[in-house]
């Protein structure tokens, strides 16, 4: 089993920046990609970025291109996604995943949420306008 525990979310203006942090604890080295999902009031749950646990390979949205990043810290394990100039339709919870299983999807592997077998509780991020 993998345990992820996100932090980082908050209340930011229209324009400000936050960072959030996914720290993945249990049996980690099966992980394979680690990706960020986000939930708004009413909306179902969708795609924001994603990375392949080595590192090298990163997907973000279309909405959040040039705003987000998603990193990975190699040494410590955590994921982390930068969130800059950030608008009042950002707001959501945040939720951290991590998939394990084999995927030979192409980069659906990494962008649906139905390949990811752990979950994280989610962080709220509300920005105001």
């Amino acid at each position: 089993q993998v345990q992820l525990v996100e932090s980082g979310g908050g209340l930011v203006q229209a324009g400000g920046s936050l960072r959030l942090s996914c720290a993945p604890s249990g049996r980690t080295f099966g992980i394979r990609a680690m990706g960020w999902f986000r939930q708004a009031p009413g909306k179902g749950r969708e795609f924001v970025g994603a990375i392949t646990w080595s590192g090298d390979t990163t997907y973000h949205a279309d909405s959040v291109k040039g705003r987000f990043t998603i990193s990975r810290d190699n040494a410590r394990n955590p994921a982390y996604l930068q969130m800059n100039k950030l608008k009042p339709e950002d707001t959501a919870i945040y939720y951290c995943a991590a998939r394990s299983r084999t995927c030979t999807r192409g980069s659906d592997c990494y962008t649906a949420l139905v390949w990811y077998d752990y979950w994280g509780q989610g962080t709220q991020v509300t920005v105001s306008s």
